[in-house]
């Protein structure tokens, strides 16, 4: 695991942690253990953007070895800390191409799918009450994605549990997402278009809370058909389902995903 490594590390650079500020080696003539104390002891003192100077160095000066696979664990944190999702999310995608069998991998698709997942919620919080189901769902879609990668290849992994749960939110939104855009498409008349969208929704989130909703565009976007027979299906799944369903509207006005949120 990630904490493995980083013990083994703090073991053989003890004793340059405890080198007084004042020690005189160059940024440039540093040696790898000196590069990467400094690093630490910039990360343990939450200035991420000097820690990630540290650590851009010590990868570019010496690109092999433990220091080198620590670094580029790190640099994936910090960089994720500084709020450079796009930066974690390559540095995490490197990782897991140039270390496949590292026992930090679950790590690694942890931290791509919380820079993706936090990137977004980062943007809600910039964008109180807006709908934001009418984004590009992309930053989602990647983050779901890398969770799904943790979830199933490390289901002991002590990042699975938060991971599940993080899922179960962007399931919802990318649900939310997709019936929006079947709704667009019924109300517009596109109906063919609206039952696809729908079927999304059927097939890849199914138990989300868009589900009644997906079957609800599906029997009206049948009926508008005139296509009877996968109306009635619809309309029997829906009735042992969501017995309610006929006293709701349609299409209703959507909640903001910042709503869902909180």
């Amino acid at each position: 695991m990630r904490h493995s490594l980083a013990l083994i590390l703090a073991l053989m650079i003890a004793g340059c942690s405890l080198l007084p500020s004042s020690h005189d080696a160059s940024e440039d003539t540093a040696s790898v253990s000196e590069l990467y104390a400094k690093a630490k002891v910039e990360m343990n003192a939450d200035n991420y953007q000097k820690a990630t100077e540290y650590l851009e160095k010590l990868q570019s000066r010496f690109p092999y070895g433990i220091y080198a696979q620590q670094a580029q664990l790190d640099l994936i944190y910090v960089y994720y800390k500084n709020e450079d999702s796009a930066s974690a999310i390559a540095a995490a995608d490197r990782f897991v191409k140039f270390h496949p069998n590292s026992p930090a991998v679950d790590y690694a698709y942890y931290m791509k799918g919380l820079a993706n997942f936090i990137g977004d919620t980062g943007v809600i919080s910039s964008m109180v009450q807006k709908d934001m189901s009418k984004r590009d769902p992309k930053s989602e879609t990647e983050s779901f994605e890398a969770f799904k990668q943790l979830v199933t290849r490390f289901p002991n992994s002590k990042y699975t549990p938060d991971a599940r749960q993080r899922m179960q939110y962007l399931a919802n939104n990318l649900a939310l997402h997709e019936i929006h855009v079947a709704e667009y498409y019924y109300r517009r008349g596109a109906y063919v278009a609206a039952i696809n969208r729908a079927k999304e929704v059927l097939e890849k989130f199914s138990g989300t809370p868009s589900t009644e909703k997906a079957l609800i565009v599906m029997v009206r976007s049948y009926d508008a058909l005139g296509m009877t027979k996968l109306q009635k299906d619809a309309e029997r799944v829906l009735d042992s389902t969501y017995p309610e369903w006929k006293t709701k509207k349609v299409v209703e006005k959507r909640a903001s995903w910042w709503n869902f949120w909180k």
